[in-house]
């Protein structure tokens, strides 16, 4: 069984400082792990500008606009629940990310770990194309960001 630092790849390619720490991410890709019953692979976590998050939005789903995050996730199964061996990336807009923690009156540490728990539950099969599935989601993204907290 892999370590979770042999499991999560961190890079930063944005001007941004990143508010989340590795031994922080670690501890979220656990919490997940565990409480959805899955394991994950590799997880690949990368931090851009918004030019590039629009690029990879262009060139991967047609769409023209900067956005939060984008997953894309590489084994045979996915969107499958329960898989084990979970292969991914999450290409986050760090600068974007920075602007949602203000219209949210958050914390911008708050709002990195929260876009990172979305992308994970993204990478296990979790949709949010539907109000539904956005408030299930959101439900879920709290939840975790609380076991985070309570784990520090």
């Amino acid at each position: 069984m892999k370590t979770d630092s042999s499991i999560l790849q961190l890079f930063n390619e944005s001007d941004e400082k990143v508010p989340l720490s590795r031994s922080k991410a670690e501890s979220i890709l656990k919490i997940i792990s565990d409480k959805e019953g899955v394991s994950f692979s590799l997880v690949e976590l990368v931090f851009v500008s918004e030019q590039e998050i629009v690029r990879i939005n262009k060139e991967h789903l047609n769409r023209y606009y900067v956005t939060d995050i984008i997953s894309f996730r590489y084994d045979d199964e996915p969107g499958s629940k329960g898989n084990d061996e979970i292969e991914g990336t999450l290409f986050c807009c760090a600068p974007r990310i920075i602007e949602q923690s203000a219209e949210f009156k958050e914390p911008v540490e708050r709002e990195f770990q929260r876009i990172f728990i979305h992308g994970l539950l993204h990478l296990i099969g979790y949709e949010d194309s539907s109000d539904k599935e956005k408030e299930a989601m959101t439900e879920l993204e709290n939840k975790y960001l609380a076991l985070a907290e309570a784990n520090k």
